[in-house]
């Protein structure tokens, strides 16, 4: 037998054994390469960056924190406008299961129908938001989000809410859905109420949900504070008088503003028809007016005061200067101006205590009409009054280069011209505070901002107290007995005008008007009165507007603890502490 010999073993060549030493180093930090370039390396298209990227904008999302907006009070502090939290419902259509089986919880929270939810949900198929509910009790959304139905999701959000409701509603108006301003004053400091939203950054599940908070990016701002000038007590009294005057007259209309003598703050403000601003599903539109600085009207006989002003300026006249008014009617071309009447022979008091249209018109005439308008131009008639109230009116003042004699005599007793009861009650604030006139606010003022507001003397105080005391004949023994106030004296005047229509004036449709001042001695409040449309027996300013006057100012008075000249002592105010008229605290 051959034995063979084993056969030699080849040796491996050396650089085939570096080569797969190095292979398998190589593996591993390829490996870990790979892996830094993905996990900690930001460079590359697909690299570390790039794919934090991608995943952070698959889980992670920024969410608005929302922002109070801020509060609107009354000059003591009273809410008028608060914001409360409440809950917007929203969906994911992508997410939101579609079949019936799954959407009849929802539709049943939602008090809709399913069918309603797929139409939203075939309507908003390719978007990745739709909303379900908006503003909701935070209670109520909460069951809804209890069913943890894939795809719904809630917000935090804060809504308006109006607590004197429709007392407010045309002064401080209301907000849109989104906490914006739309009407009044949220409309027209806007910029001031609202906030500055903050942001924070979340990671979310797939199904939405929020699983962790990651960072702060902002904080949100809250809006600022706003205080209106109204003392809402005196709100209060005022839209009550002013409803029962309506009812009682069968009027369409009404208005009422008061203002502090001293410090041209408007303390009330109240116009009728009014609205609910927390309930704005059937709102008329007339109701959303505010009528003391939006419309227009003829001031009527409520001029005559001034047109006094211009006849004492001229030196002609003196309180006690006879006019003989006799046989009670005057002609001018194809005008007849008559008296209820024949007054015969009244002094200039006499004649604006009866309202005597002959003795107004003789004293007018004497004068040029250009007297007349300058005066009215002075106390603010035809000008912007500067509230920044959105449609804010500024009536109208003609400027005549010659004027007709029908129109002399018209504008003396008030026709011709248009005003708005905010600014007929800044003229008369003019009488009442010596001839001074100043700035009217809708903010309240503190005494330092009350003392740096621009004054001008406008009538010369001798001249504003022969018509005080004048116009406190008026309300003693003239055309307005029904304004007076027990224990103080009163001081104003009536007017009673016909409305205008598509043919001119209208006959037996009239606007009732009472402007008026008290104490009469060193008056404190002016209180104008404008009765739209009366229908029922009454329709004389004297008769519809007068009486709102009195309850509303004699009231006032007593809140505000106004003592009454001659009085030993301070009457005393009601239960709640009175603040001193024209102090311009809050």
């Amino acid at each position: 037998m051959i034995r063979r010999s084993p056969r030699p073993q080849r040796a491996i060549a050396y650089w085939r054994y570096l080569a797969v030493v190095a292979g398998l180093v190589a593996l591993p930090v390829l490996a870990l390469w790979q892996a830094a370039s993905l996990q900690v390396l930001e460079g590359g298209e697909r690299g570390a960056r790039f794919l934090q990227n991608q995943g952070d904008a698959r889980t992670q999302r920024a969410l608005p924190i929302p922002a109070y907006r801020g509060l609107i009070t009354d000059r003591r502090g009273e809410p008028l406008a608060v914001s409360t939290p409440v809950v917007t419902l929203w969906a994911d259509p992508r997410t939101l299961p579609g079949d019936r089986e799954s959407l009849a919880p929802l539709a049943r929270e939602l008090g809709v129908s399913v069918e309603r939810i797929q139409q939203l949900l075939a309507a908003n198929a390719e978007r990745e938001f739709m909303f379900l509910a908006r503003q909701w009790n935070p209670g109520d959304a909460a069951r809804v989000l209890d069913l943890d139905i894939p795809g719904v999701h809630a917000r935090d959000e804060f809504k308006r809410y109006y607590p004197a409701g429709e007392v407010t509603a045309q002064l401080v108006g209301f907000t849109n859905i989104d906490d914006r301003g739309q009407e009044g004053m949220e409309l027209a400091y806007d910029h001031w109420l609202a906030g500055a939203p903050g942001e924070r950054r979340v990671i979310r599940d797939r199904k939405g949900r929020v699983i962790k908070d990651i960072e702060l990016v902002r904080s949100e701002k809250p809006g600022n504070d706003l205080a209106l000038s109204i003392d809402l007590r005196l709100q209060y009294l005022a839209y009550r008088e002013l409803r029962a005057a309506l009812e009682q007259h069968r009027a369409a209309a009404g208005t009422v503003v008061m203002l502090d003598v001293h410090t041209g703050e408007v303390l009330a403000m109240v116009s009728q028809p009014s609205f609910n601003p927390n309930d704005r599903g059937r709102i008329d539109n007339g109701a959303l007016r505010n009528r003391a600085l939006t419309d227009q009207l003829e001031p009527g006989s409520t001029m005559k005061p001034f047109t006094m002003v211009a006849a004492l300026e001229s030196g002609r006249y003196r309180p006690d200067t006879p006019i003989d008014t006799a046989p009670g009617w005057i002609h001018f071309g194809r005008k007849t101006y008559r008296d209820h009447r024949n007054y015969g022979l009244l002094d200039l008091t006499g004649v604006l205590a009866k309202s005597s249209q002959v003795g107004t018109t003789k004293v007018a005439m004497t004068l040029e009409p250009e007297q007349i308008r300058n005066v009215f131009e002075r106390v603010g008639l035809g000008q912007a009054l500067g509230t920044g109230f959105p449609g804010e009116n500024t009536g109208s003042l003609p400027v005549r280069r010659k004027w007709a004699l029908s129109e002399h005599a018209a504008l003396a007793f008030g026709y011709g011209i248009t005003t708005t009861p905010l600014q007929l009650a800044a003229a008369y604030a003019v009488l009442a505070n010596s001839g001074l006139r100043q700035p009217v606010s809708l903010l309240r003022r503190s005494p330092g901002e009350t003392a740096k507001a621009e004054r001008r003397q406008v009538i010369a105080p001798q001249i504003a107290a022969q018509v005080r005391t004048m116009m406190k004949a008026v309300v003693e023994r003239g055309t307005a007995t029904r304004a007076a106030i027990p224990v103080y004296a009163a001081a104003g005047k009536t007017g009673t005008t016909h409305k205008v229509g598509p043919g001119g004036y209208q006959d037996h449709r009239y606007v009732a008007l009472f402007a008026g001042m008290a104490p009469a001695e060193a008056p404190e409040l002016v209180t104008v009165v404008v009765i739209d449309d009366p229908r029922a027996e009454g329709y004389f300013g004297g008769l519809a507007a007068a009486p709102v006057f009195a309850a509303v100012t004699s009231g006032a008075l007593r809140l505000f603890a106004v003592q009454p000249p001659g009085a030993p002592q301070r009457i005393a105010g009601d239960a709640s502490p009175a603040e001193p008229v024209g102090g311009g605290a809050g």
